[in-house]
């Protein structure tokens, strides 16, 4: 009956593992966001995203330039 009991403590372990994992990565998302549109204020993670953004959401108007 060994592999019962090594099966028992594998379950356990694993969920002791994965509720250390748990939680909210909303402070490492904000870190990654560092480019903000001005016009519509949304978090971007890059400059190419922010041209991308300008040209789907804002055709009309033209991206910044990379040194803002």
């Amino acid at each position: 009956m060994t592999r019962g009991k090594q099966k028992i403590d594998a379950q356990r372990r694993s969920a002791e593992k994965n509720q250390k994992a748990k939680g909210s990565q909303l402070e490492a998302r904000a870190v990654g966001l560092k480019v903000i549109c001005a016009i519509c204020k949304v978090q971007l993670a890059n400059e190419k995203q922010l041209i991308d953004h300008y040209g789907s959401k804002h055709p009309k108007e033209k991206p910044p330039s990379s040194s803002e």
